[in-house]
């Protein structure tokens, strides 16, 4: 495989994803006022993509793992191109809700692709520098999101930032379809746990849309756990389940993913307060808001670049931990603050923090998963980075009745509770390989040993059963 265009498209389908989200936040007022459409419609814009894409990410993944990263990579960017080109040319506001809950599905193909093809593509002592590369892109994708959405809604209409996404969806993924693969897919594939894929899709769709209702559906808070507590039955006596016991059966993978779910929450739901502080209590434009919040973006460019030496001399848990602290500080320099200098301290804070603990936590899954199960590594990785925001958005909302002082206080205490969980992470000194796999250090020396274990793209020999 090759590693620059691999890392390339990584990036690509990464910041195609965060940029469609932040530009369309941008875009909705207008949106709402040439298609005449209500508030809960223009919300449902948002809804529906996301509970498309939190009940497809992990299926998506072992499919990835079934029949190719770099297939599934290339049908998610086309397929979201396209979704866009339709959102672009919709002529009503059902219209639009409808394509963006196909463009998560698209999404859901997508972004576990961009991780697995990582996965396969470096060793696993070398992911936490394409990692890093990946985060910043995307750190520099929500900084420029709203420069871009404004600039574009300004003087073409909202239309226009849909039509961003068609060139990179061409150039990324014809390519992967064309070249998805030299070798034929194996004889006897694991079989797909369907009722597993959707018992994993009903739980955290339910729970993304019953954060995201106004007032929370507690019927949808009732069936996510229903259908949580059916998955870990159904999991534990499948023949092959979704869920490979190897990943989420590692405690520093549970650990790892808790930790994303609480900092992205906090993260979120920090960032809908001070925009409500921003906009409602100093009276900025949202252009000027986003100026203030410019520090969050460049710390997280800049964290990420600084956190594969960070792991190298620290160690994950350390790492974790101190990024966890910083945004928790970062979190609290925000409800106690509203001038300039300690606005930009504060957003400074939280881009160090949540730009390290996203490269960490991001390693130690998809690290500690063998390369045939890497989809699904990524899948819950994805997971937890769309219900973390959605619960910590619905959390602040809550809170913000009783002030956004409390509201940021709790949201600092939510960050808080990642320097604890940070624990289960491996040390510096920790073997974190994962089982099965032997790499080398691919400097040509003579002394290098290939991966023994296959990657997505190479299926495993027609000779053999292929392993759970």
């Amino acid at each position: 495989m090759n590693r620059p265009w691999t890392l390339a498209s990584s990036v690509a389908g990464a910041v195609v994803v965060a940029l469609d989200g932040t530009v369309l936040t941008v875009a909705q007022p207008s949106l709402q006022r040439e298609l005449h459409a209500s508030f809960a419609e223009v919300q449902w814009t948002s809804t529906a993509y996301l509970v498309a894409v939190a009940s497809l990410l992990v299926f998506a993944g072992r499919l990835g793992d079934r029949h190719g990263q770099r297939r599934l990579f290339g049908l998610g960017m086309l397929g979201f191109g396209a979704a866009s080109v339709g959102i672009g040319l919709a002529p009503a506001v059902g219209w639009v809700i409808g394509l963006r809950a196909v463009q998560g599905v698209f999404g859901a193909l997508l972004q576990p692709a961009t991780l697995g093809m990582l996965r396969a593509a470096y060793p696993p002592d070398r992911l936490a520098s394409p990692l890093a590369v990946r985060t910043a892109a995307i750190g520099l994708a929500a900084a420029a999101g709203p420069l871009v959405g404004g600039a574009l809604v300004t003087g073409f209409g909202w239309r226009a930032v849909f039509f961003v996404n068609v060139l990179p969806a061409l150039a990324f993924g014809l390519p992967a379809l064309l070249r998805p693969g030299s070798r034929p897919a194996p004889a006897r594939p694991t079989p797909l746990d369907l009722p597993g894929a959707v018992l994993l899709a009903v739980a955290p769709a339910c729970l993304v849309y019953a954060v995201t209702a106004r007032p929370v559906s507690v019927a949808g808070l009732a069936v996510s756990a229903v259908a949580a507590a059916l998955l870990v039955r159904h999991e534990r006596r499948a023949a092959s389940p979704l869920l490979p016991p190897e990943v989420i059966g590692a405690r520093p993978v549970g650990a790892a993913l808790g930790i994303l779910v609480a900092v992205s929450a906090s993260l979120s739901g920090t960032l809908f307060v001070a925009t409500y502080v921003l906009q409602r209590r100093l009276g900025l434009d949202p252009f000027l808001s986003a100026l203030r919040s410019l520090p969050l973006a460049v710390l997280m460019v800049a964290s990420a670049a600084l956190c594969p030496a960070l792991l190298r001399r620290c160690g994950a848990r350390v790492t974790t931990a101190g990024a966890a602290v910083a945004l928790a500080l970062g979190v609290l320099v925000l409800a106690g603050t509203t001038s300039t200098p300690g606005l930009g301290c504060g957003f400074a804070l939280l881009g160090a923090g949540f730009g390290t603990v996203l490269v960490a936590a991001t390693q130690v899954i998809v690290r500690r998963a063998e390369v045939t199960v890497a989809g699904v590594a990524g899948g819950l990785q994805q997971t937890a980075l769309n219900v973390g925001p959605a619960v910590g958005v619905a959390g602040a909302t809550a809170l913000l009745a009783a002030g956004t002082g409390p509201a940021l206080l709790a949201l600092a205490v939510l960050a808080a509770l990642a320097v604890p969980a940070a624990r289960a992470l491996p040390g510096r000194a920790d073997a974190d390989a994962p089982t099965g796999t032997r790499t080398g250090t691919g400097t040509g020396t003579g002394t290098d040993v290939e991966s023994i274990t296959p990657t997505p793209d190479d299926p495993l020999p027609t000779s053999t059963p292929a392993r759970r």
